[in-house]
This record gives C-alpha cells, structure tokens and sequence, in this order.
C-alpha cells in the first residue's frame, strides 16, 4: 500500500485551514500566559507537543511546552509557560497531544488568542455553558436560548485534560438537532458537545475535548452525504459505530401563529427538499429559504420572534426553543431514514460472534476492470456490499491517458468507499484486503463496527 499518494488529503486547501507560521532561528520562541489549575504540580515536566503543519515539502516543525491543564472554564490562576523550539518529530503522549495531522490547529497562536478570549469571559456566568445531557428518550424542560450551550467554533479547540467518566460526543448543529437525538440513541446519557462545523466535530475528537463524534454519511431519501465523506479520508478517526435514525419533521412557528400569517418557512435545504409536497399541500406556497440546520432554523425563529416565519425541525426543537408544533410529520416519505456513524481515536477490537460491517476506501489508476477485479476479490469469498461510492480524487482530479489511435484524453481520477458486511476478525475479509491491495495504489480501512440491527418500522 502506498497511502502516501493522497496525502491523508490533508494537503487540500491548506491556505485557507492551516494558519502559517514560521519559527525564527532562535531556540526560544515566545512566552505565553496560559490558564493553569491551582494545584497544578509544577515539577510535573512531562512534555507535549505540537506540530505546525506547512504546505511545503519540507519537515514540519515542532514546539514543546511543559505540562498544562486546560480546560474550557480556565481557572483564576496564570502561569508563564515558555515554548521552545525542537528539531525532533513529536512525540506520542498520554494525553493524546501530537498524536495526528490536525494538531496545528493548536499552535501557540492559536492557544494564546483562545486563553484571551477565555479570560475576557471568564466572569460571566456558567449557566450558558452547561452541556445538555441528552438520553434520546426523556423530555426536558424548556430551556431559555440564552443558557443552551453554544456550539463550539475552531477558536474554542484546544487540549483539554482526560475527563470524567461519562463520554463525551461532538455533533454538528445546535441542540435539539438530529445528530444530537443520534448521540443519545447511540451513548445513551452521553454528554453532547454542540459544533458549529463537521470537522470542528473531528478536531474535538482529535484534541481530547471530547470522546466520540457523531457523523451523517447517508440518507434514505438526499442519498450520500459527500463532504462527510471526504472528511473521513482527510481526518485519522475510526468508525466505531452506526445508528439509523427516522426522520420525524414538524413545521414549528412561534405560540399563536396560524399558518395564514406564515410568509416563508426555513430549514436545512434536504429538509425542505424532503418536505415540499406536503407544504404545498398545506397550502404553503410561501417562500423557502436554507439555513445550516433544522434545529438552528427553530433556534432563529425563537430567537428573532419571527411571526412570520415557520421552521421545519423535530419535535425536541420545538420543545427547547418554545415554538408550537403546526403541523406533525410533514415529510413526503414517512420511510425517511438517516445513518450515521460514531467516530473515535482509537478502532474497537473486531469480533465475529456478532454482526459486523467495514468500511474501506482505496483508489486505482489502471482503469476500470480494476474496480471488477476489486469486486470479485468480495463476490468470490461470498461477502455482501452494502455500498460502494465514487469520489473524484481532489488531490489529483484528472488523468491524462495516451492512445495513438485517438490521441490524449482526460480522465477523472476517482476514491471509491466501499461498505461490506464483514468482520475485520473474518478470514474471508482478511483474503479479500489482501488481494484488494494488489490491484489498488491506495487502500485503507476506515473502520469494522457492528451493525445497528435496531428493529424499525415507519410508524416509528
């Protein structure tokens, strides 16, 4: 395997994700003032470390700092920490700092504007920054907007200490959203941390702030969700899980609104998509208008006590955001079901006394009987595929082939991800992986889970 080809495709884009720095010649760096505990022991000189990436061939960087405890509520107490500059590679420490790709997310720039910011807000009160706990069956009671945990942006990842033991999973969105009901399903009484972007969800992971990520890669109705998949090829998390969850809309409008007043309704645009032939059989044929997420459009119209806006969003939206429900499962196919998959730093043990899926990606660049030879390495050993999905490769999108027939032409290089239902623990996969290899320029497995065998009906 040489996986080296695409990169980890980390490299994409890397002006507009990776902050550039540059170390002088000097070996020390700078001085910064970072929130440390109380009774931090200070002779502790166990060391991490961070890797500042640079979209350049040469070696990356390193800093080294000692011990810190971070959090996010830093303490009344500073202390100065010194950074120095090192030429060895990072190490790999305990506490997970330095350990991936995405560790110059914090850099020392990044942790110092953070521990600013953090002081600035350290006054306020706490009530805001409560993380909801959800069980996926319970309801809660309403919750003013002002105290629900906002979600968390790049700025707000930074190393965090090992926690309790209740386990902690990033979502996208804000609460009440799908992927929030998918975490208490699959962690039930988990502690869910809202972000406000998938790969802000990733970094969490990445950086210890939280255990488990929670991921939308397909949906029964939209089909795949491609920039998903895409940061699962980019990031170095595994596939530990999956969980389908049935998609229950409401249009929710604030406490006596009647559907007369409405002038447009707002929600995700696969949410809109999903629900257009109801709303016009309700006589909606108002404006429609996209938002980031359906949980976040009922959040908007609570906070802006629109009058004359409807959101579409669950039923646990409404609950939190104080809004009515007008009308209850509006979508147009009540067999509406949306998969995710739980992401850790870490892949599980594989078994094969119990259902198990694995997902795997790899790239060929010898045409297309590669992909039937790929194929029949599963077909032969009587392995099932769930799902095979093609995406241009976007480190290298075009392939130039040379016939003296027809001259040069262009084709688009292409990642295929490929779900099948075995365990990596089978001999059979193990066979097929092996012989897989020898046909591809890239593979690697995203991970081996058991499958959700949850009974599901479209009454659920």
């Amino acid at each position: 395997m040489s996986e080296q080809h695409l990169n980890d495709g980390g490299d994409e884009n890397c002006d507009e994700q990776r902050p550039k720095h540059k170390l002088s010649d000097q070996k020390r760096v700078t001085d910064l003032q970072l929130a440390t505990s109380p009774n931090n022991n200070t002779n502790n000189n166990t060391n991490y470390h961070l890797s500042i990436m640079h979209c350049v061939s040469s070696p990356p960087s390193s800093i080294s700092f000692n011990r810190i405890t971070h959090s996010l509520r830093p303490p009344k107490q500073i202390t100065t920490i010194q950074c120095v500059a090192t030429t060895n590679p990072p190490l790999t420490s305990s506490g997970g700092i330095g350990k991936s790709r995405a560790d110059w997310q914090s850099s020392c720039a990044i942790l110092a504007s953070k521990v600013e910011s953090q002081q600035q807000n350290t006054d306020k009160s706490t009530d805001a920054d409560q993380i909801t706990v959800v069980n996926g069956h319970t309801s809660l009671d309403l919750v003013p907007i002002n105290k629900l945990p906002k979600p968390l942006t790049i700025s707000d990842l930074s190393p965090s200490p090992s926690h309790g033991s209740t386990l902690r999973v990033a979502y996208q969105g804000v609460p009440g959203a799908y992927s929030e009901a998918a975490a208490g399903k699959a962690y039930p009484n988990c502690d869910a941390i809202p972000c406000d972007q998938f790969e802000v969800a990733f970094q969490a992971v990445e950086l210890w702030i939280a255990d488990r990520a929670v991921l939308p890669v397909e949906n029964s109705l939209g089909g795949s969700i491609h920039r998903n998949y895409d940061l699962l090829l980019r990031h170095r998390l595994h596939i530990v899980g999956e969980v389908q969850l049935p998609v229950h809309h409401c249009l929710l409008a604030l406490p006596g609104v009647r559907k007369e007043y409405l002038n447009r309704v707002i929600s995700h645009p696969q949410a809109l998509a999903q629900c257009e032939l109801t709303l016009t059989k309700l006589g909606l044929n108002i404006t429609r208008e996209a938002v980031d997420d359906t949980a976040g459009a009922a959040e908007f119209v609570a906070a802006n006590n629109l009058r004359d806006t409807a959101a579409i969003a669950s039923a646990r939206a409404a609950e939190l955001y104080g809004l009515e429900i007008l009308a209850d499962g509006i979508q147009d196919d009540s067999s509406n079901v949306t998969r995710f998959v739980m992401l850790a730093r870490e892949p599980i043990i594989p078994r094969v006394d119990i259902p198990f899926k694995t997902s795997i990606v790899f790239a060929h660049e010898q045409g297309t009987s590669v992909l039937f030879k790929v194929l029949s390495a599963f077909a032969f050993r009587n392995i099932s595929l769930t799902k095979i999905e093609s995406r241009p490769h976007r480190n290298r999108p075009i392939r130039l082939v040379g016939d003296e027939n027809v001259g040069t032409a262009k084709h688009f290089e292409y990642l295929f991800y490929v779900d099948f239902d075995a365990s990596m623990a089978d001999v059979r996969a193990q066979n097929a992986l092996a012989e897989v290899q020898e046909f591809t320029s890239f593979l690697r497995v995203l991970g081996s889970y058991p499958m959700d065998m949850t009974p599901w009906s479209p009454s659920q």
